[in-house]
């Protein structure tokens, strides 16, 4: 089939010979395609959708071919989420809870725990009514439930949500794994420990708790001290370390304690140089190793994961370790928990566990659990995530009865046992428990039958839908003289389509203005058989049907029209052109046409053209120049026929000439006259443009509003030039008196607001461009009480910027000239019964000292509930010499950019980085008061607390955003990115104060936006403990904070 736009070129090539008085039945026919051939199936990769009758690729494939049932639905088997024999249970991972699974799994094969855990006394359980979906509660109900499901189910994997949701943790946000077994064994202990039977009390103890000693050893006396402690897991550093003996050998390692590290022995009365160490006293039945490979990065201000080989082995001696007792010492590998990634921060968790009952072992990823095979510890796998182009390193190799890993971060060892008695690796699951596994089971069951008839019907109803389709598709050709009808071709689609809903036949977003098929939209519709059409409708409904009648002869008219007209306009645009040129007659009557129109006339006569050619039902009411989005978007990238390139943008044809009030337009340079015989040429492409014949007057209106505007001007300068020789001190700001050196030659100032002088001087500079000012508003100065907002003092200070002061003559000359509401004054009083000199200031109104409490309080709290506020830190050494930093800013603010390029403002502009006060009361008074549009001075008298002049920036001065709400912890983090300077070593302070707490906030420590923080920073010490301190104060994150891991 021939491409869409060679089918649209054929489809209109006779409207060239063609009059549209001449039309025929035959090229409206051709005009919507009724003759073109229809396709056969496998000649056309997809549907031609320049072709009606193409009803190939439209989704009738998968009806004609063979039947394939699973076609039919999208439901999986439920066999494939059955647990398969032999096997244990997966955990689905909710997201990024992968750590927990691991974990779970790990403690799920701690035979004893599991045991202990099923002893549990759990009323709610045993009490259950089956009826009724089982809800745990408290932490162990939900661990002993889920134990229950991990041994019996009937399930490939189970769901933790509810242990997850009881603990309160984040499915989104991966945490530290490490953490996670450290507060959830001490948040089961706790638990357990208030059980009545004293097995259950101590399991966690026996299990994991060992105990050691820090043993002190005084160099001088040799007195030993030591301090016993208990442990629960072993956490070793592993950097600089090959195998696990060489790691707790440092763990156990002598530390000599000497110069201001010094120990003060009890025996000797004094610091004296001494000896520390660990010595292990005890050992649990289940010895757990964290390996350290998570440290803080001093340069990259965060944690990184050591991805050091360590080797460990199966079968552990820990008797060389222990200190002075014979007890057995020989532990065997039962688990290691892996970390597979690169970053501290992301990767996933997998555990590989040795079942106690056949010595197999299993990795537990999740839902997928997969059997070693051989009985053997296997690692490969994911010892390959870790490998990057920059850590290439080999691994190294491992002797019999070793393994070695870059991805372990923790290795469970189990205490041997000369006799192993196999009942004790048999645990039975409670009967109360086991009931509720068994509900568990039959709704799993109940779920898979529903699934498989959920199956059935589907694959029943797709067979039906299948002959029903199969039966209607090869009714849908239609055959030469018989009778047609126009469907859509999207709902034809959507019939095909089993997944889709089908909704009734809708053919009304094909109709064109006139109620027939839009000669546009036949690429959108299939031409189908009467009796096809009248099965469709009949079955699903429909409204709008688009029979043979429905063919549209009016649009098809004006569509000739326009093509034809857009062949002529080439032809017709020389010809005005030229006819432009030659002068016309004396007596010959022209018509107006505007200047620009003129330039631009084809290319307008082009826009109106093609959107008529590509017009929907919806704009056929468009009148002259009346532009559709598309064609307005080509039009504006088009410079079309203006070749003097003078910006004007023309929508309408002639509008140029137009004034406000529709008349003609007063400017005659803007218009020409034109010959009768080129407007006519004019009008067959603008029949709607505004005509104005040679003798029309231009608008009165117009006219008028020039002359008055004129004799405006004229009285504006008079009265400009009146007011400033009268005020020519006050314009030119010369011999101006202030408050700081009081003029001796009067005792009386007047004060107006500044934005009344700042206007009336931009209006005496430009009296035509400018309104005059009439009044003088100084409500805007008082309270709602009618007092005066300001003090003597504070007009001293910031307050000034508010206020211009004037000489009593001036104020006498603005008296005259101008409205004033309200005189306000300040007086120098002078003390007559002590001749000391001493003077008051006065003034009229009185200051309402309410309002200015109030106005003074609303400061202080904008100075302590900032958002968004600058402040500045300034590195320094001994808080004396600036340094220069060359670290780059990860996350400073934007504004130390508009800082060095201060840009300047409008009047009363809102400044962001400074806080600005309200005063409510005033602020409704002021807006009801003012005479003149005065925005401006609302924002000026609101900003009382900003500084007159911007903070300069000094070098290694960098600006932060901040809020008062944000704690001392969070500027640090900020500081630490700008600065590359560790929280734990920075030494903040501002005006000589020490800010120390950290989890205070801004606006407590009396921080205000614009402050200067001074930082020192402290050298960097080598100090594993403090690194890892550090990291919560380094990463916003939260940890388990909130989490019932902590107790909340």
């Amino acid at each position: 089939m021939a491409p869409r736009l060679q089918l649209e070129k054929d489809a209109w090539r006779w409207a060239e010979m063609v009059k549209p008085e001449d039309i025929t039945h035959e090229h409206i026919e051709l005009a919507y395609r009724i003759a073109v051939l229809a396709c056969k199936r496998g000649t056309c990769r997809r549907n031609c959708k320049g072709n009606p009758n193409c009803l190939v690729g439209i989704g009738e494939q998968s009806w004609l071919g063979e039947i394939d049932e699973n076609a039919f639905h999208n439901i999986d088997d439920p066999n494939s989420e059955r647990r398969d024999k032999n096997t244990f249970v997966g955990l689905t991972n909710l997201g990024a809870t992968c750590y927990v699974n691991t974990f779970l799994q790990v403690w799920f094969h701690n035979l004893e725990l599991r045991r202990a855990l099923y002893r549990f006394q759990n009323s709610r359980a045993e009490g259950h009514n089956t009826d009724s979906d089982y809800e745990p509660r408290t932490i162990c109900e939900h661990l002993q439930y889920l134990f229950g499901l991990l041994q019996n189910s009937n399930r490939r994997y189970i769901d933790p949500s509810g242990l997850v949701k009881a603990l309160g943790l984040d499915t989104g946000q991966q945490q530290d794994a490490q953490e996670f077994s450290k507060l959830f064994l001490s948040l089961l202990e706790d638990t357990l420990s208030k059980q009545k039977d004293p097995n259950l009390q101590n399991v966690i103890q026996q299990q994991f708790c060992g105990q050691f000693s820090y043993v002190t050893v005084c160099n001088q006396c040799g007195r030993e001290s030591p301090l016993p402690s208990r442990f629960y897991e072993l956490e070793l550093n592993i950097q600089g370390h090959k195998n696990l003996t060489e790691c707790v050998t440092e763990f156990l390692k002598e530390e000599k304690l000497e110069g201001d590290n010094r120990y003060y022995c009890e025996s000797c009365q004094s610091k004296q140089n001494a000896t520390r160490r660990i010595k292990l006293q005890s050992l649990p039945r289940t010895l757990n190793f964290q390996l350290m490979r998570f440290v803080f990065d001093r340069q990259s201000s965060h944690k990184k994961k050591l991805n050091t080989f360590i080797s460990f082995p199966e079968v552990l001696d820990m008797g060389p370790f222990l200190e002075g007792k014979e007890e057995e010492c020989t532990y065997e590998l039962s688990a290691v928990l892996i970390h597979r990634g690169v970053s501290a921060y992301s990767g996933h968790y997998i555990a590989h566990v040795r079942d106690a009952h056949t010595n197999d072992w299993y990795k537990f990823n999740d839902e997928e659990i997969e059997k070693m095979e051989g009985k053997k510890l296997q690692l490969g796998i994911e010892e390959d995530i870790a490998e990057t182009a920059k850590s290439q390193t080999r691994k190294p190799k491992c002797s019999k009865g070793y393994h070695c890993s870059r991805n372990a971060y923790m290795l469970v060892y189990k205490r041997q046992t000369e006799e192993i008695d196999q009942t004790e690796t048999i645990v039975e699951v409670p009967a109360f428990l086991q009931k509720l596994v068994d509900q568990d089971n039959k709704k799993f069951e109940e779920w898979c039958n529903e699934m498989a008839d959920m199956r059935k019907q589907s694959v029943d109803k797709g067979k039906a839908k299948h002959e029903e389709v199969k039966e209607l598709y090869e009714l849908l050709p239609t055959e030469d003289g018989l009778s047609y009808e126009f469907v859509p071709l999207e709902w034809l689609k959507k019939w095909l389509d089993d997944s889709t809903a089908i909704k009734e036949i809708d053919n009304s977003q094909f109709l064109c203005s006139h109620g027939k098929l839009h000669p546009d939209k036949i690429g959108e519709v299939k031409r189908i058989s009467l009796k096809a059409a009248d099965l469709l409708f009949s079955r699903y409904g429909g409204v709008s049907r688009l029979g043979q009648s429905s063919l549209c002869r009016d649009c098809v008219t004006q569509r000739c029209r326009v093509i034809r007209l857009k062949n002529q306009l080439n032809e017709d645009y020389r010809e005005v052109m030229n006819l432009v040129k030659t002068p016309m007659q004396s007596d010959e009557s022209g018509f107006w046409i505007g200047k620009a129109s003129l330039r631009s006339w084809r290319q307008l006569a082009l826009d109106q053209l093609e959107e008529d050619e590509e017009e929907t039902k919806h704009n056929n009411s468009k009148v002259n120049g009346e532009k559709s989005s598309s064609a307005g978007a080509k039009a504006d990238g088009v410079k079309g026929d203006n070749e003097d390139g003078d910006g004007e943008e023309m929508k309408n044809f002639n509008e140029d000439i137009l004034c406000y009030h529709g008349g003609l337009n007063i400017l005659e340079n803007d218009r020409r006259l034109v010959s009768a015989e080129v407007w006519n040429k004019l009008r067959m492409y603008f029949p709607r443009a505004p005509e104005f014949m040679q003798n029309n007057e231009a608008c009165q209106q117009c006219m008028r509003l020039e002359r008055e505007g004129k004799e405006n001007e004229a009285l504006n300068r008079m009265m400009a030039n009146e007011q400033k020789s009268s005020l020519l001190n006050l314009f030119q700001e010369k011999n101006r008196p202030t408050l700081q050196k009081w003029p001796q030659e009067t005792d009386v100032l007047y004060i107006v607001p500044y934005y009344f002088v700042d206007e009336w001087r931009k209006f005496i500079r430009r009296p035509a461009k400018s309104n005059p000012v009439s009044s003088v508003a100084n409500s805007l100065l008082l309270c709602p009480h009618g007092g005066f907002m300001f003090t003597y003092d504070s007009m001293l200070q910031g307050d000034a910027q508010h206020i211009a002061l004037l000489w009593p003559a001036e104020w006498e000359v603005i008296s005259k000239m101008f409205l004033v509401d309200q005189a306000i004054s300040i007086c120098r009083i002078h003390d007559k019964t002590h001749d000391n000199g001493n003077v008051q200031y006065q003034t009229y109104p009185d200051l309402c000292r309410e309002c200015r409490e109030g106005f003074i309080f609303q400061q202080q709290r904008d100075m302590s509930e900032y958002a968004q506020a600058t402040v500045y830190v300034r590195k320094v050494i001994d808080k004396k010499r600036m340094i220069k930093e060359s670290a780059p800013d990860f996350s400073v603010s934007g504004s130390d950019v508009e800082d060095e390029r201060e840009e300047p403002k409008m009047d009363g502009e809102k400044d962001p980085d400074f806080s600005q006060s309200e005063v409510g009361a005033k602020r409704q008074k002021l807006n009801e008061t003012a005479s003149l549009s005065m925005p401006p001075v609302t924002a000026a008298c609101k900003s009382s607390i900003r500084r007159s002049t911007r903070h300069r920036k000094l070098r290694g001065e960098k600006a932060l955003i901040v809020s008062a709400n944000q704690t001392l912890k969070e500027l640090k983090i900020q500081i630490m990115h700008a600065f590359s300077v560790a929280p734990f070593d920075q030494n903040l302070s501002i005006d000589g104060r020490c800010l120390t707490d950290d989890s205070a906030t801004l606006g407590s420590l009396g921080v205000i936006p614009e402050s200067i923080i001074c930082l020192k920073a402290d050298e960097p010490i080598a100090d594993y403990a403090a690194m890892d301190d550090v990291y919560q104060v380094c990463m916003p994150e939260e940890g388990f904070k909130g989490t019932g891991l902590l107790g909340h």
